[in-house]
């Protein structure tokens, strides 16, 4: 099944998993070591993350290690702009019209 990625953004676990392999690859007993959760637990999240492409697994010897690919979050941030423009638009008129008002009422 090939998941989207709002799917995997969803939960914090998973969030929380991209913010680390961002900065740094890590086996997958380093990922795990960084949660409260059991291996199992950790290896679902990491799987719905490989689906949906935020992240890369390469085997090397025994070891498989995860990379994220932040660029695929370039469609979340697409879709956050559109709606980012639209409530700064809302936000820069109210700010006027509270600014004229506030002139009204010094006059």
């Amino acid at each position: 099944m090939r998941r989207d990625v709002f799917q995997a953004i969803a939960d914090p676990t998973r969030r929380e998993i991209i913010n680390l392999l961002a900065h740094k690859e890590l086996n997958l007993n380093e990922v795990a070591g960084q949660f409260n959760i059991s291996r199992p637990a950790i290896s679902k999240h990491i799987k719905i993350l490989t689906e949906c492409g935020l992240v890369v697994i390469t085997q090397t010897g025994r070891e498989r290690y995860c990379k994220a690919e932040v660029n695929k979050l370039k469609e979340v941030y697409d879709w956050v702009a559109h709606y980012s423009n639209f409530w700064d638009k809302k936000l820069n008129a109210l700010a006027s019209f509270l600014e004229t008002e506030k002139k009204q009422k010094r006059k």
